[in-house]
């Protein structure tokens, strides 16, 4: 295990290992590391010769100040559980805001063609331009061959894939299955604030999509989507900021059902204070 908390002394290490058939792999996460990350890291980890992961809780995509506060730092613990979790010598680079933006601590602007205002970008206004600003200056820094994303955060998936096209950028994007607990709930970071009841019941989440994707082609999406609305108006403990079935191409909700194009539902529910996204493939 390698820990470099400098880009300086990073970019050192991997210029001293790098030739022409020397690949890396790279698995960008904001640490509270969990069964998500670790299968990313994997995945990465079989396809390369040396995998770095970035542990970096990035301030330009929290469009409130309170959830950065509130959101999960603990380094130590972090390079622990991926010790334990894999066998393989990892690069880990964690550094300090300073390191990463230096002086200039700001989003950048970029087009992705709407799909940044859809949803998330909605719910969480510049946070696209966040995420696409810090992973952009990542890549510019490791270089990757190869990097991994989970499918949970889906519209970011395609934000990222949009942005190595938009900049021009050689790294291959790899999409990986969202990793969940035995009950079905996406496996993310938030789970931890959740309470053991809460965790158990936060599973209808996963099961309100399962039976979408059942409904999706013997139903209309103005049928399917009242249905779901009713599930979680019936449900107290559930509060549903929005639920969409998009064109993948495009994230605008769709209408009407055109077999020659990918559909995806995607969810946001809230669990007391406590934010779940969630999402699946209808066909």
């Amino acid at each position: 295990m390698h820990v470099f908390t400098t880009k300086k002394t990073l970019t050192n290490f991997l210029s001293e290992r790098i030739n022409s058939s020397f690949s890396i792999g790279f698995v960008p996460t904001m640490g509270a590391i969990h069964a998500g990350h670790i299968s990313l890291i994997k995945n990465s980890i079989n396809q390369n010769n040396i995998t770095v992961v970035s542990i970096f809780v990035n301030p330009t995509q929290f469009d409130d100040q309170i959830d950065l506060e509130k959101y999960p730092k603990d380094l130590v613990n972090d390079v622990k559980l991926i010790s334990l979790k894999v066998d393989a010598d990892i690069v880990i680079y964690a550094p300090e805001v300073m390191d990463l933006y230096e002086e200039n601590v700001s989003i950048e602007t970029f087009d992705f063609r709407g799909i940044e205002l859809l949803m998330e970008g909605k719910s969480r206004p510049g946070h696209f331009n966040g995420v696409a600003t810090v992973v952009n200056k990542l890549f510019n820094i490791v270089k990757p061959h190869r990097a991994y994303f989970g499918e949970k955060d889906f519209q970011q998936l395609q934000i990222i894939r949009k942005l190595v096209k938009v900049r021009k950028i050689s790294t291959l994007i790899i999409a990986c299955p969202t990793v969940r607990e035995l009950n079905g709930l996406a496996i993310s970071s938030r789970n931890n604030r959740l309470s053991k009841y809460q965790k158990t019941r936060a599973s209808k989440v996963y099961q309100i999509l399962h039976q979408v994707k059942q409904k999706f082609n013997d139903d209309s999406i103005i049928n399917i989507t009242k249905w779901v609305e009713e599930q979680f108006k019936m449900d107290t403990l559930f509060k549903l900021e929005y639920f969409n079935i998009c064109d993948i191409s495009t994230f605008e909700q769709a209408v009407n059902i055109d077999l020659t194009k990918s559909y995806r539902a995607f969810i946001a529910v809230y669990v007391a204070d406590i934010r779940l996204i969630d999402n699946i493939a209808l066909n």
